[in-house]
C-alpha cells in the first residue's frame, strides 16, 4: 500500500484514512487489531470528524471504560508504545505537536 506519510509514519492527510489504512499502519507498528482497538480507533475518528482535532487520551480512556468496561490503563495496553506513537498514528491522525500523553 502506498501511503503518504511523514518521516515518522503519520498520515499527511487524515481524510485518506480507512479501515485498510488502519490495518496497514497497525501492521507497521506490530499491532494486531482487536475489537477493543477498533472501539478506540472509531471513537478517535468520530471525535476528529466532529472537532477537527485528535481527542486527548483521557477521552479515549473514558470511551473504552464506558463501552468495553476497560480499566484506566487499557489504552496503554492496547497501544504499548503510547497513545500518540501508536493510537494516533493507526487512527490516521496527524502527529500532535505538544502532547506528552504517550
Amino acid at each position: 500500500m502506498n501511503l503518504k506519510t511523514d518521516a515518522e509514519g503519520y498520515l499527511l492527510e487524515p481524510d485518506d484514512w480507512n479501515d485498510d489504512v488502519a490495518r496497514e499502519l497497525a501492521g507497521r507498528e506490530g499491532v494486531e487489531l482487536s475489537e477493543e482497538h477498533w472501539a478506540a480507533i472509531r471513537f478517535m475518528r468520530d471525535y476528529l470528524r466532529q472537532h477537527r482535532i485528535a481527542p486527548d487520551v483521557r477521552h479515549v480512556m473514558k470511551h473504552l471504560r464506558d463501552e468495553c468496561g476497560a480499566g484506566r490503563n487499557r489504552v496503554f495496553e492496547l497501544f504499548p508504545y503510547g497513545y500518540v506513537q501508536q493510537a494516533c498514528k493507526i487512527a490516521g491522525m496527524k502527529r500532535p505537536r505538544a502532547w506528552s500523553t504517550g
